[in-house]
């Protein structure tokens, strides 16, 4: 996440927001689209690019989430409090899109991408049905710290990296881009039928990967702006004034699974030779770990007294 500014500032950012489903459409064998609205939703303000957002979701035989909003700023604390089977299932997603309406009124899109049943939200959304109510912890102002995708000035390479987990934050950058940069977008998806068209203003090629484990090997084959002529090849990198230049005229964004994304981020840093503060990265999620299980590491890792953002 990136942002500055005091708790108190920070919060002021973010509030609840209740909203039911509108509509769901497939998008592939993998992704599924569900549009959120209802007056709950006013005041709702997307800062676009890969703005996150938590998501609250029932349990099977609820008729709404179980949140105790009620308690400001201490809500976290109140629903960590509740028993496992009644509180609210919590994930964190992505606007892919945000629709103004006629009557002033406000609908989200947002893409999830399947697995089954073994996940809640993941089986949420496979049997989700207009009516049905979710509560959002989204942001209230535009400029917000949900917001990671933020190029310094001067940026005119962009490099996308995502499979299909963080797919619907690449689209809406790629939307979002302007046409006096280049991009460079490497998307991992499980199906051919998962591929989508994805408009942008900016020049450059997308490059779709069907299966798993493939983007390091595409990043690391890949040319980009400071190499010779075959990525991370002996003698790969320039080592001149205008290869350091065009270097740092880049910036990559790198999401999904945590151990794809840290491999990456050492592959631009230690043998491309990118400058780690232009690397906006996350990981989305960790083979062998739930949502659940790195939300209890984050708590152990800052202290029990941690609060929890959008």
């Amino acid at each position: 996440m990136t942002g500055t500014g005091s708790a108190a500032a920070v919060a002021e950012q973010f509030r609840f927001f209740a909203a039911e489903v509108v509509g769901s459409r497939r998008l592939g064998p993998t992704m599924v689209r569900i549009a959120l609205g209802g007056a709950g939703l006013d005041g709702f303000a997307s800062g676009g690019r890969d703005q996150s957002f938590s998501l609250f979701l029932p349990h099977p035989g609820q008729e709404e989430p179980v949140l105790p909003v009620e308690a400001g700023a201490d809500w976290f604390a109140g629903w960590r409090a509740l028993d496992e089977s009644v509180r609210a299932v919590m994930r964190s997603y992505t606007v892919r899109s945000q629709r103004r309406l006629p009557d002033g009124g406000t609908e989200l899109d947002v893409d999830f991408a399947l697995h089954g049943d073994t996940g809640p939200a993941s089986r949420w959304a496979a049997r989700a049905e207009p009516g049905d109510r979710v509560l959002l912890l989204g942001p209230a102002v535009e400029d917000n710290r949900s917001v990671g995708f933020r190029p310094p000035a001067g940026t005119r390479t962009v490099l996308l990296v995502a499979d299909e987990t963080a797919l619907p934050a690449a689209a809406a950058i790629l939307e979002w881009l302007p046409a006096d940069v280049t991009v460079q977008a490497f998307l991992q998806v499980p199906h051919a039928e998962d591929i989508q068209d994805l408009p942008t203003r900016a020049v450059g090629e997308t490059r779709w990967l069907v299966g798993t484990d493939l983007l390091v090997g595409a990043v690391r084959a890949a040319t980009l702006p400071g190499d010779d002529d075959g990525g991370d090849k002996e003698g790969g990198v320039k080592d001149g004034g205008d290869a350091r230049q065009a270097r740092d005229e880049v910036y990559a964004w790198l999401a999904g699974e945590a151990g794809t994304v840290r491999a990456l981020r050492r592959h631009l840093v230690g043998e491309r030779g990118l400058d780690r503060r232009r690397i906006e990265f996350s990981g989305y999620w960790r083979r062998g770990a739930s949502e659940e299980d790195l939300r209890s590491e984050a708590l152990a890792a800052h202290g029990s007294g941690a609060t929890e953002g959008a």
